[in-house]
């Protein structure tokens, strides 16, 4: 039977099911222990918001944090510029600096909902890449760094490998993404003696090759640890639905359809999701998943409320529950729900039920909308739409002063003419 970690840290991580793969266990159950560790994650600045599925790791740095340790979030404004070849079979499209910088500053808001930032010893830290690698003098840093560095080595690395074999194009910027991710792992123990990097399994090979770096360079002993790739029971892909991204910024996504994503969870994903995701004690949790039948639609409530709880707040929280009870289990409008605001001129000379539906975010174009009428899944106030043609007008503005468009049973925004 395996020894249970003496850290708090590590215990945490292996009972909740956050560990996939460990540099050295001992070594990092031993700093742990001591409140020595000093861990960072990594996050590219490709978009203005992280979605779900960087999220156990954001958790990761919450528990790091929770336990006495030191947790390090490193925006990546430097490597965004470069685009990571992991897991794409196309060369990234190049990002301009100003959108790489728009896009780090809304990343920023997520992450003070779940690590306290500040001076403190335990305080997180947030830092930019950019800060040493946009001025790297690229002959020194060869001398220094790539030296270091077996192309033999490197051609054998999934993102590189892969697309090798695919015979798909590989570009030399891309190869030179690596060089600079465990680049960054040296920077970072030389200037804050950070001694952990954590990453999703399609990492460790650069979180490996960081280690190494680290060595030969003349850095302490460094460590990696890293989480699974989550995919649902079912076998989908964490943190994407059919309608898109679970986005994490509220301005992408709201709190209500973010409590709705994780009320949809799959029965078999209750428990594991509860651990992952949200702070709720384990022997509730263990309570919570072993029920049966309808009564596994509350622990599905619970587990939404406390993970929206985290990402939002508690108020928001309990208003997209009491906003999801009032539509579905006692059938009223709520005014809660997301609302899309439309031209009081363009009902009053109609807005046609297409254009509406893609409006309001329910489809995504003209043709799904008319595939979803055709297939009967569509509703306004409540009333299936029978004909593509059809125009809302201020006839069907109802008593609340609002138009209810309804894709499926649990999916609903509101027209507010303005």
């Amino acid at each position: 039977m395996p020894t249970r970690p003496k850290s708090e840290f590590l215990d945490i991580l292996t009972s909740r099911g956050f560990i996939h793969q460990v540099s050295d266990e001992n070594g990092i159950d031993d700093l742990a222990s001591k409140n020595g560790l000093i861990a960072y994650i990594g996050y590219d600045c490709t978009a203005p918001s992280l979605h779900v599925g960087s999220l156990i790791s954001i958790m990761m740095l919450h528990w790091l944090q929770h336990t006495g340790n030191k947790p390090i979030v490193l925006l990546g404004g430097g490597t965004t510029r470069v685009g990571d070849p992991s897991g794409k079979d196309e060369t990234r499209a190049l990002r301009s600096i100003s959108e790489i910088e728009d896009n780090k500053e809304s990343l920023k808001q997520v992450f003070s909902r779940f690590l306290q930032f500040g001076d403190g010893k335990t305080d997180a830290l947030m830092i930019d890449n950019a800060d040493w690698l946009a001025s790297l003098n690229y002959i020194e840093f060869l001398r220094d760094a790539g030296r270091h560095f077996s192309v033999n080595r490197m051609l054998t690395m999934d993102s590189v490998r892969l697309r090798l074999e695919r015979e798909q194009e590989l570009s030399f910027i891309e190869f030179n993404y690596m060089l600079l991710q465990a680049y960054d792992y040296v920077e970072l123990a030389r200037r804050l003696d950070c001694n952990l990097q954590m990453g999703g399994s399609d990492q460790w090979g650069t979180i490996v090759t960081g280690i190494d770096l680290g060595r030969r360079m003349g850095t302490h002993q460094l460590y990696g640890l890293t989480c699974p790739l989550l995919t649902t029971s079912s076998g989908a892909k964490m943190g994407k639905t059919a309608d898109g991204a679970i986005w994490l910024n509220e301005a992408q996504l709201s709190p209500y359809d973010y409590w709705q994503f994780w009320r949809n969870t799959e029965d078999a994903d209750v428990g594991r999701f509860m651990r992952l995701f949200t702070n709720l004690p384990l022997d509730e949790i263990a309570r919570l998943e072993a029920l049966g039948g309808a009564e596994i639609n509350e622990a599905k409530k619970i587990l939404a409320t406390a993970a929206t709880t985290l990402l939002h707040g508690q108020e928001a929280a309990a208003k997209a529950a009491e906003t999801a009870r009032l539509t579905f289990e006692k059938g009223k409008l709520a005014t809660d729900l997301p609302t899309v605001e439309v031209p009081a001129n363009e009902l009053s000379a109609g807005l046609g039920i297409l254009d509406a539906f893609v409006r309001a975010g329910l489809t995504n174009s003209n043709s799904e909308t008319r595939r979803q009428i055709k297939g009967g899944a569509l509703k306004v106030n409540d009333q299936s739409v029978k004909d593509d043609k059809a125009k809302l007008t201020g006839s069907d503005v109802g008593d609340d002063g609002v138009i209810k468009l309804s894709f499926g049973k649990k999916r609903h925004v509101l027209l507010r003419p303005v």
